[in-house]
Protein backbone atom coordinates (compact mmCIF):
# COMPACT_ATOMS: atom_id res chain seq x y z
CA UNK A 1 0.00 0.00 0.00
CA UNK A 2 1.22 3.54 -0.35
CA UNK A 3 0.99 5.72 2.48
CA UNK A 4 1.10 8.97 2.04
CA UNK A 5 2.27 11.20 5.55
CA UNK A 6 1.23 15.13 4.30
CA UNK A 7 2.61 18.20 7.35
CA UNK A 8 0.35 19.19 9.37
CA UNK A 9 -1.29 22.41 8.71
CA UNK A 10 -3.78 23.34 11.80
CA UNK A 11 -1.91 26.19 13.26
CA UNK A 12 1.04 25.55 15.46
CA UNK A 13 0.36 22.00 15.01
CA UNK A 14 3.70 19.89 14.80
CA UNK A 15 3.21 16.52 15.33
CA UNK A 16 3.51 14.23 12.31
CA UNK A 17 1.67 11.20 11.44
CA UNK A 18 4.43 8.92 11.56
CA UNK A 19 7.71 8.23 12.63
CA UNK A 20 10.79 7.55 10.99
CA UNK A 21 10.92 4.38 13.06
CA UNK A 22 7.37 3.79 11.98
CA UNK A 23 7.95 4.50 8.40
CA UNK A 24 11.08 1.96 8.57
CA UNK A 25 8.70 -0.60 9.85
CA UNK A 26 5.97 -0.36 7.47
CA UNK A 27 8.75 -0.24 4.35
CA UNK A 28 10.40 -3.56 6.10
CA UNK A 29 7.20 -5.17 5.28
CA UNK A 30 6.32 -4.29 1.64
CA UNK A 31 4.38 -0.63 1.84
CA UNK A 32 5.86 2.58 0.05
CA UNK A 33 5.41 5.72 2.50
CA UNK A 34 5.67 9.13 0.97
CA UNK A 35 6.17 12.19 3.15
CA UNK A 36 6.04 16.00 2.44
CA UNK A 37 9.42 17.50 2.83
CA UNK A 38 9.76 19.12 6.41
CA UNK A 39 6.58 17.24 7.70
CA UNK A 40 8.61 15.78 10.24
CA UNK A 41 10.73 18.97 11.07
CA UNK A 42 8.04 20.28 14.14
CA UNK A 43 9.14 16.60 15.72
CA UNK A 44 12.65 16.60 15.37
CA UNK A 45 12.33 14.33 12.27
CA UNK A 46 14.37 15.81 9.03
CA UNK A 47 13.65 14.73 5.99
CA UNK A 48 17.51 12.86 5.91
CA UNK A 49 15.78 10.44 8.77
CA UNK A 50 12.72 9.41 6.53
CA UNK A 51 15.11 9.04 3.39
CA UNK A 52 17.78 6.45 5.61
CA UNK A 53 14.32 4.71 7.11
CA UNK A 54 13.11 4.21 3.24
CA UNK A 55 10.63 6.59 2.56
CA UNK A 56 10.35 8.64 -0.06
CA UNK A 57 10.13 12.47 0.28
CA UNK A 58 7.44 14.37 -2.10
CA UNK A 59 7.85 18.08 -2.36
CA UNK A 60 3.64 18.69 -2.08
CA UNK A 61 0.54 17.91 0.17
CA UNK A 62 -0.81 17.95 -3.22
CA UNK A 63 1.22 15.03 -4.36
CA UNK A 64 0.84 13.11 -1.49
CA UNK A 65 -2.84 13.10 -1.65
CA UNK A 66 -3.06 12.61 -5.69
CA UNK A 67 -0.66 8.96 -5.38
CA UNK A 68 -1.46 7.65 -1.68
CA UNK A 69 -3.98 5.34 -1.36
CA UNK A 70 -4.24 6.06 2.82
CA UNK A 71 -3.24 9.12 4.46
CA UNK A 72 -2.16 9.33 8.01
CA UNK A 73 -2.28 12.69 9.87
CA UNK A 74 -2.88 13.61 13.60
CA UNK A 75 -5.51 16.61 13.29
CA UNK A 76 -8.92 16.31 11.35
CA UNK A 77 -8.02 17.82 7.69
CA UNK A 78 -8.32 21.65 7.48
CA UNK A 79 -10.40 23.19 4.34
CA UNK A 80 -7.44 22.74 1.45
CA UNK A 81 -7.25 19.20 2.88
CA UNK A 82 -10.70 17.56 2.72
CA UNK A 83 -10.48 18.86 -1.18
CA UNK A 84 -7.64 17.14 -1.77
CA UNK A 85 -9.41 13.82 -0.55
CA UNK A 86 -10.47 11.70 -3.28
CA UNK A 87 -13.46 8.69 -3.58
CA UNK A 88 -11.69 5.56 -2.20
CA UNK A 89 -9.25 7.09 -0.19
CA UNK A 90 -8.54 6.34 2.91
CA UNK A 91 -7.80 8.65 5.89
CA UNK A 92 -6.61 7.85 9.33
CA UNK A 93 -6.48 10.64 12.09
CA UNK A 94 -7.73 11.97 14.75
CA UNK A 95 -11.68 13.89 13.40
CA UNK A 96 -13.58 15.57 16.64
CA UNK A 97 -16.51 15.41 13.31
CA UNK A 98 -19.59 16.26 16.28
CA UNK A 99 -17.72 19.52 16.79
CA UNK A 100 -17.39 20.31 13.34
CA UNK A 101 -20.45 19.59 10.79
CA UNK A 102 -18.96 21.65 8.42
CA UNK A 103 -15.91 19.07 7.84
CA UNK A 104 -18.45 16.33 8.49
CA UNK A 105 -20.29 17.22 4.99
CA UNK A 106 -16.46 18.07 3.04
CA UNK A 107 -15.69 14.41 4.21
CA UNK A 108 -19.23 12.87 3.56
CA UNK A 109 -18.98 14.57 0.00
CA UNK A 110 -15.29 13.47 -0.57
CA UNK A 111 -16.42 9.78 -1.15
CA UNK A 112 -13.11 9.24 1.10
CA UNK A 113 -13.29 6.70 3.80
CA UNK A 114 -12.37 8.01 7.51
CA UNK A 115 -11.07 6.75 10.63
CA UNK A 116 -11.09 8.46 13.51
CA UNK A 117 -8.57 7.34 16.29
CA UNK A 118 -10.50 8.53 19.05
CA UNK A 119 -13.82 6.17 18.04
CA UNK A 120 -11.55 3.17 17.74
CA UNK A 121 -11.73 0.79 20.89
CA UNK A 122 -10.02 -2.36 22.20
CA UNK A 123 -11.37 -5.84 24.36
CA UNK A 124 -11.84 -3.60 27.73
CA UNK A 125 -13.94 -1.16 25.75
CA UNK A 126 -11.29 1.57 26.11
CA UNK A 127 -9.81 4.13 23.73
CA UNK A 128 -6.01 2.81 22.81
CA UNK A 129 -5.87 5.84 20.08
CA UNK A 130 -7.13 8.13 22.63
CA UNK A 131 -5.55 7.37 25.94
CA UNK A 132 -1.69 8.60 24.46
CA UNK A 133 -2.80 12.46 23.64
CA UNK A 134 -5.21 12.69 26.68
CA UNK A 135 -2.54 11.82 28.50
CA UNK A 136 -0.39 14.23 27.44
CA UNK A 137 -3.36 16.88 27.44
CA UNK A 138 -4.26 15.79 30.86
CA UNK A 139 -0.78 16.65 32.34
CA UNK A 140 -0.35 19.97 30.23
CA UNK A 141 -4.01 21.36 31.52
CA UNK A 142 -1.81 21.62 34.65
CA UNK A 143 1.30 23.96 33.44
CA UNK A 144 -1.67 25.74 31.31
CA UNK A 145 -3.72 26.21 34.10
CA UNK A 146 -0.99 27.37 36.44
CA UNK A 147 0.57 29.88 34.01
CA UNK A 148 -3.34 31.23 33.53
CA UNK A 149 -3.42 32.12 37.17
CA UNK A 150 -0.13 34.14 37.27
CA UNK A 151 -0.84 37.99 36.89
CA UNK A 152 0.66 38.36 34.06
CA UNK A 153 -1.96 36.44 32.36
CA UNK A 154 -4.41 38.47 34.22
CA UNK A 155 -4.87 35.91 36.53
CA UNK A 156 -5.39 35.51 40.44
CA UNK A 157 -1.62 35.65 41.20
CA UNK A 158 -1.98 32.12 42.83
CA UNK A 159 0.82 29.58 43.15
CA UNK A 160 -0.64 25.95 42.87
CA UNK A 161 1.92 24.97 45.56
CA UNK A 162 1.00 28.05 47.55
CA UNK A 163 3.83 28.99 49.70
CA UNK A 164 5.28 29.54 53.61
CA UNK A 165 2.11 30.97 55.07
CA UNK A 166 0.03 30.95 52.29
CA UNK A 167 -2.48 28.01 51.13
CA UNK A 168 -2.33 25.99 47.59
CA UNK A 169 -4.09 26.83 44.98
CA UNK A 170 -7.55 24.98 45.12
CA UNK A 171 -7.99 22.90 41.67
CA UNK A 172 -11.16 21.39 40.87
CA UNK A 173 -10.96 18.73 37.80
CA UNK A 174 -14.64 17.24 36.08
CA UNK A 175 -13.85 14.06 34.88
CA UNK A 176 -11.79 11.26 36.28
CA UNK A 177 -10.66 9.36 32.83
CA UNK A 178 -6.95 9.68 31.29
CA UNK A 179 -7.31 13.52 31.18
CA UNK A 180 -8.91 13.94 34.72
CA UNK A 181 -6.41 10.97 36.01
CA UNK A 182 -3.35 12.76 34.07
CA UNK A 183 -4.29 16.54 35.72
CA UNK A 184 -4.57 15.45 38.81
CA UNK A 185 -1.24 13.51 39.37
CA UNK A 186 0.33 16.49 37.73
CA UNK A 187 -1.84 18.74 40.36
CA UNK A 188 -1.23 16.88 43.25
CA UNK A 189 2.62 16.46 42.54
CA UNK A 190 2.42 20.27 42.34
CA UNK A 191 1.02 20.58 45.81
CA UNK A 192 -2.33 21.73 45.23
CA UNK A 193 -5.84 21.55 47.22
CA UNK A 194 -7.37 18.66 44.42
CA UNK A 195 -11.03 18.45 44.16
CA UNK A 196 -12.03 15.34 41.79
CA UNK A 197 -15.32 15.09 40.43
CA UNK A 198 -17.04 12.38 38.69
CA UNK A 199 -20.54 10.85 38.61
CA UNK A 200 -19.10 7.02 39.30
CA UNK A 201 -18.25 6.62 42.96
CA UNK A 202 -15.78 3.47 42.17
CA UNK A 203 -13.74 5.43 40.16
CA UNK A 204 -13.39 8.14 42.87
CA UNK A 205 -12.63 5.63 45.38
CA UNK A 206 -10.08 4.04 43.07
CA UNK A 207 -8.43 7.43 42.75
CA UNK A 208 -8.75 8.09 46.39
CA UNK A 209 -6.77 5.09 47.47
CA UNK A 210 -4.07 5.90 44.81
CA UNK A 211 -3.25 9.46 46.07
CA UNK A 212 -3.40 7.59 49.92
CA UNK A 213 -6.28 9.84 50.41
CA UNK A 214 -4.76 13.37 50.12
CA UNK A 215 -6.96 14.64 47.02
CA UNK A 216 -10.76 14.97 47.78
CA UNK A 217 -13.73 13.38 46.07
CA UNK A 218 -16.91 14.42 45.04
CA UNK A 219 -19.82 12.90 43.07
CA UNK A 220 -20.62 14.86 40.40
CA UNK A 221 -24.07 16.59 41.03
CA UNK A 222 -25.33 19.93 39.53
CA UNK A 223 -25.21 21.50 43.18
CA UNK A 224 -21.32 19.77 44.06
CA UNK A 225 -20.38 21.06 40.57
CA UNK A 226 -22.06 24.59 41.57
CA UNK A 227 -20.26 24.24 44.82
CA UNK A 228 -17.21 23.18 44.15
CA UNK A 229 -16.20 25.47 40.74
CA UNK A 230 -17.41 28.85 42.72
CA UNK A 231 -14.51 28.35 45.06
CA UNK A 232 -11.86 26.92 42.86
CA UNK A 233 -8.76 29.14 41.61
CA UNK A 234 -8.38 26.37 38.63
CA UNK A 235 -10.80 24.10 36.78
CA UNK A 236 -10.10 21.37 34.38
CA UNK A 237 -12.43 20.06 32.19
CA UNK A 238 -11.90 16.66 31.30
CA UNK A 239 -15.09 15.33 30.39
CA UNK A 240 -15.57 12.94 27.34
CA UNK A 241 -18.37 10.99 25.39
CA UNK A 242 -16.69 8.99 23.11
CA UNK A 243 -17.25 10.78 19.47
CA UNK A 244 -20.49 12.69 20.53
CA UNK A 245 -20.06 16.76 21.47
CA UNK A 246 -19.30 17.09 24.96
CA UNK A 247 -21.99 17.73 27.65
CA UNK A 248 -21.76 21.25 28.68
CA UNK A 249 -21.66 20.76 32.56
CA UNK A 250 -20.53 24.80 33.77
CA UNK A 251 -23.14 27.01 32.77
CA UNK A 252 -22.23 30.27 31.92
CA UNK A 253 -24.05 31.98 35.04
CA UNK A 254 -21.93 29.54 36.74
CA UNK A 255 -18.64 30.70 35.17
CA UNK A 256 -19.36 34.20 36.40
CA UNK A 257 -19.50 33.22 39.67
CA UNK A 258 -16.02 32.13 40.12
CA UNK A 259 -13.74 33.67 42.00
CA UNK A 260 -12.22 37.14 39.94
CA UNK A 261 -9.06 35.60 38.36
CA UNK A 262 -9.80 32.32 38.43
CA UNK A 263 -8.68 30.00 35.54
CA UNK A 264 -10.11 27.29 33.16
CA UNK A 265 -8.76 24.98 30.94
CA UNK A 266 -11.64 22.93 29.21
CA UNK A 267 -9.49 20.18 27.38
CA UNK A 268 -12.98 18.66 25.90
CA UNK A 269 -12.98 21.67 23.80
CA UNK A 270 -12.27 19.32 20.72
CA UNK A 271 -15.55 17.91 21.18
CA UNK A 272 -17.04 21.36 21.85
CA UNK A 273 -16.22 21.88 25.00
CA UNK A 274 -17.70 20.93 28.61
CA UNK A 275 -17.79 24.55 29.72
CA UNK A 276 -20.69 26.87 28.14
CA UNK A 277 -18.00 29.46 28.28
CA UNK A 278 -15.14 27.67 25.91
CA UNK A 279 -14.71 28.67 22.14
CA UNK A 280 -11.67 27.41 20.44
CA UNK A 281 -8.10 29.12 20.80
CA UNK A 282 -4.61 28.13 19.50
CA UNK A 283 -1.18 28.26 20.89
CA UNK A 284 -0.20 31.43 19.21
CA UNK A 285 -3.35 32.98 21.50
CA UNK A 286 -4.38 30.43 23.40
CA UNK A 287 -6.43 32.67 26.59
CA UNK A 288 -9.37 35.06 26.59
CA UNK A 289 -11.27 36.75 29.49
CA UNK A 290 -14.65 36.06 29.95
CA UNK A 291 -16.18 36.94 33.32
CA UNK A 292 -12.68 38.18 34.47
CA UNK A 293 -11.94 34.31 34.28
CA UNK A 294 -8.92 33.37 31.93
CA UNK A 295 -10.60 30.55 29.74
CA UNK A 296 -7.73 28.63 28.22
CA UNK A 297 -9.26 26.33 25.42
CA UNK A 298 -6.60 25.22 22.46
CA UNK A 299 -7.80 22.38 20.55
CA UNK A 300 -4.83 20.65 19.74
CA UNK A 301 -2.80 21.32 23.41
CA UNK A 302 -0.39 18.40 22.69
CA UNK A 303 0.73 20.10 19.44
CA UNK A 304 2.66 21.95 21.93
CA UNK A 305 5.04 19.14 22.85
CA UNK A 306 5.27 17.62 19.58
CA UNK A 307 7.91 15.59 19.85
CA UNK A 308 6.70 13.30 23.19
CA UNK A 309 2.87 13.60 21.64
CA UNK A 310 4.40 12.07 18.47
CA UNK A 311 6.44 9.38 19.58
CA UNK A 312 3.45 8.63 22.22
CA UNK A 313 0.61 8.58 19.40
CA UNK A 314 2.49 6.36 17.57
CA UNK A 315 3.15 3.87 20.19
CA UNK A 316 -0.39 3.26 19.52
CA UNK A 317 -1.30 3.72 16.30
CA UNK A 318 1.22 2.05 14.21
CA UNK A 319 -0.19 -1.46 14.78
CA UNK A 320 -3.64 -0.59 13.23
CA UNK A 321 -1.64 1.02 10.44
CA UNK A 322 0.10 -1.78 9.81
CA UNK A 323 -3.42 -3.49 10.23
CA UNK A 324 -4.80 -1.43 7.58
CA UNK A 325 -1.89 -1.63 5.18
CA UNK A 326 -1.66 -5.23 5.63
CA UNK A 327 -5.28 -6.63 5.45
CA UNK A 328 -6.55 -3.47 2.93
CA UNK A 329 -8.77 -1.06 4.49
CA UNK A 330 -11.92 -2.87 3.80
CA UNK A 331 -10.74 -6.24 5.50
CA UNK A 332 -9.36 -5.03 8.27
CA UNK A 333 -12.26 -3.41 9.23
CA UNK A 334 -14.69 -6.22 8.46
CA UNK A 335 -12.47 -8.47 10.77
CA UNK A 336 -11.94 -6.07 13.73
CA UNK A 337 -14.92 -4.89 15.55
CA UNK A 338 -12.35 -2.38 17.41
CA UNK A 339 -11.30 -0.64 13.77
CA UNK A 340 -14.77 -0.71 12.75
CA UNK A 341 -15.75 1.41 15.74
CA UNK A 342 -13.47 3.93 14.35
CA UNK A 343 -15.40 3.88 11.10
CA UNK A 344 -16.83 7.89 10.89
CA UNK A 345 -17.54 8.20 7.57
CA UNK A 346 -17.74 5.91 4.39
CA UNK A 347 -18.24 6.46 0.75
CA UNK A 348 -20.67 9.44 1.54
CA UNK A 349 -22.18 8.37 4.40
CA UNK A 350 -21.68 8.96 8.40
CA UNK A 351 -21.23 5.71 10.06
CA UNK A 352 -20.58 7.31 13.63
CA UNK A 353 -23.72 7.33 16.11
CA UNK A 354 -22.67 9.92 17.65
CA UNK A 355 -22.16 11.87 14.97
CA UNK A 356 -25.40 11.34 13.13
CA UNK A 357 -27.61 12.42 16.12
CA UNK A 358 -25.32 15.27 17.32
CA UNK A 359 -25.09 17.14 13.72
CA UNK A 360 -28.61 15.48 11.93
CA UNK A 361 -27.49 13.87 9.66
CA UNK A 362 -28.64 10.37 7.98
CA UNK A 363 -26.73 7.29 9.76
CA UNK A 364 -25.62 3.95 8.38
CA UNK A 365 -24.88 1.11 10.18
CA UNK A 366 -21.11 0.06 9.22
CA UNK A 367 -21.78 -3.36 10.66
CA UNK A 368 -24.53 -3.48 7.57
CA UNK A 369 -21.76 -2.47 5.24
CA UNK A 370 -18.88 -4.27 6.89
CA UNK A 371 -20.45 -7.86 7.73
Amino acid sequence: MIIGIPKEIKPQENRVGLTANSVKSLVDEGHEVIIETNAGNGSGFQDSDYLEAGGKIIDTAKEIFEYAEMIVKVKEPQSQEVNLLKKGQNLFTYLHLAADKKLTEGLISSGSTCIAYETVTDDNNRLPLLAPMSEVAGRISIQAGARSLEMTNNGRGVLLSGATGAPPADVVIIGCGVVGFNAALIAHGMKANVILIDKSQERLDELSKYFDGNVTTVISTPESITDQVTNCDLLIGGVLVPGATAPKLVSEVLVSKMRKGAALVDVAIDQGGCIETSKPTTHANPVYIHHDIVHYCVTNMPGCVPRTSTISLNQATLPFVKKLANKGVKKALSEDKHLLNGLNIFDGSCTQLDVARDLNLDYVDPKKIFN
